[in-house]
């Protein structure tokens, strides 16, 4: 039975998702588009399933427009649980990859009338603490808030300048937000968590949180005092069960967003219990990062309905191709620990964007290398002068990698760095689906291409967010994991 349908904003937050569910032992399968009834015959029977976009780098008329036939085929499906997968750094505005839109677009007539924000992933080193937002810089790294992280308070795009979620979502649309904090997740039984959420989409929110985050300290220090049996404040006492009602603003409208604060795991299962038992009530959507299938997983865990496989992923069988089209510190640390193990071919941007020949001579360089059996990476950097537009640079990425994989089909895997690298790379290759094929880091999945041209079918790729992975990923590309 299908479970989860989501769509990722961009390639890389789309695969990790991919990854999150596939390796608790679903069935799962990320889509590239909205598949045909062939295709979906192939993909046989799926507990979730996945669309990746772009939409993380669109304006909003390109969004609905993009979003419009994923959200039919969702309505279709009818999955308990709807996800609209956001990074983990909610880096978005208004104007570009805005996240209202986004759930207004995939919002159905049949969902509960709130949508559930995970403001953290804690395996990521994202933390959301009282609405806050804090990201580590680096794996393992010190842990910064939002707007004074390094590289996301600069994004080219959508620089996070705003590090209260309730604030930088209701400058894109979410307004009048509710909010569950960490006192709450830590000290409230299920009962109260769960009149808390309903007190919460009331009108009164402020006030019924803080009611309901000193109930449950009372009833801790009470049950602590052996006054268990009276701890527990009573669900009708707190607010009328709302989740069943009928939407209050209809169809495709905003609903009433709910911000979940996340620092650790157990924060994770709490949620997603208290999702898991809504949606089986009526189907949710909900908004956040890979963090709501993690949630999500560890309830169906709790109940028995997932199991992690066993999975090895052996060295490369051949050369290997990266491309890096990130300008993050993270990658860019990534790329100089690389170098010893990898031929570099510079990727000079403005040459790039005018395509012709010397495009061609770029390609060109990378298939010569790999021809001779060497592993080869391309990189961007910053042109001097005016800076381009990072959709054209990403685009023009994907072109050259399409074009290098063309002159040496027998390369088998690769990488790319950047999110929006990756997403226009791989619509380049247009591949209809991906699978998951094994794990080389957190958040770097390594993923297998369900292609219709053969060269292509079962090419093994990793598409990495510039944040991600750690130092020496691309060699755990290319020798497997230690």
């Amino acid at each position: 039975m299908l479970r989860l349908a989501w769509y990722g904003d961009d390639f890389t937050g789309a695969s990790d998702t991919l990854a999150t569910v596939a390796s608790a032992g679903l069935r799962t399968l990320l889509f590239a588009r909205v598949p045909t009834a062939a295709q979906l015959a192939r993909a046989g029977e799926l507990d979730a399933l996945g669309i990746a976009g772009t939409a993380r780098a669109l304006a909003p008329a390109a969004m609905r427009a993009e979003l419009a036939p994923v959200a039919a085929w969702f309505e279709a499906l009818g999955a308990p649980v709807t996800h609209y997968k956001c990074c983990s750094t909610f880096d978005s505005a208004p104007a570009v990859g805005n996240l209202a839109v986004g759930l207004q677009a995939l919002r159905a007539a049949a969902h509960q009338h709130w949508v559930p924000v995970v403001g953290g992933q804690p395996s990521l080193g994202r933390f959301c603490a009282f609405a806050t937002l804090f990201a580590s810089a680096a794996a393992g790294g010190d842990v910064l808030r939002i707007d004074r992280h390094p590289t996301m308070s600069r994004h080219p795009v959508t620089p996070m300048h705003e590090a209260d979620l309730r604030r930088h979502l209701a400058a894109q649309g979410l307004a009048d937000m509710a909010h569950i904090d960490l006192r709450l997740l830590d000290a409230a039984d299920d009962l109260a968590l769960d009149a808390a959420l309903d007190a919460a989409l009331g009108a009164d929110l402020g006030a019924a949180v803080d009611s309901a985050v000193d109930s449950a300290v009372d009833a801790t220090a009470d049950a602590a005092r052996g006054s268990a049996a009276d701890a527990t404040p009573a669900a009708p006492a707190m607010a009328a069960t709302l989740a069943d009602a009928p939407p209050r603003r209809g169809g495709r409208e905003l609903p009433r967003a709910v911000l979940f604060d996340t620092t650790r795991h157990e924060h994770l299962a709490r949620i997603g219990r208290l999702l898991w038992r809504r949606a089986q009530r009526r189907p949710l959507l909900a908004l956040g990062a890979s963090s709501v299938a993690q949630a999500l997983i560890a309830q169906w865990r709790a109940e028995g309905l997932a199991s992690p496989p066993e999975v090895h992923v052996a060295p490369a069988a051949g050369p290997v191709f990266v491309l890096a089209g990130s300008l993050s510190p993270v990658s860019a640390a990534q790329v100089a620990h690389a170098a010893p193990h990898f031929e570099t071919v510079e990727l000079h941007v403005p040459s790039l964007l005018a395509g012709g020949q010397p495009a061609d001579a770029s390609a060109a360089r990378c298939v010569a290398l790999l021809r001779q059996g060497r592993p080869v990476l391309a990189r961007t950097s910053a042109p001097a002068g005016e800076p381009q537009p990072p959709i054209d640079v990403a685009m023009a990425c994907g072109r050259l990698l399409a074009r290098v994989l063309e002159g040496a089909p027998h390369v088998r895997r690769i990488g790319v760095a950047g999110g929006d690298t990756s997403s226009f790379a791989l619509r380049a290759l247009d591949p209809w689906a991906l699978r998951w094929a094994g794990t080389l880091a957190p958040g770097v999945a390594l993923l297998r291409l369900c292609a219709d041209q053969p060269r292509l079918d079962g090419l093994e790729l990793i598409l990495k967010g510039g944040q991600m992975g750690p130092p020496d990923v691309f060699e755990r590309l290319l020798a497997g994991p230690a």
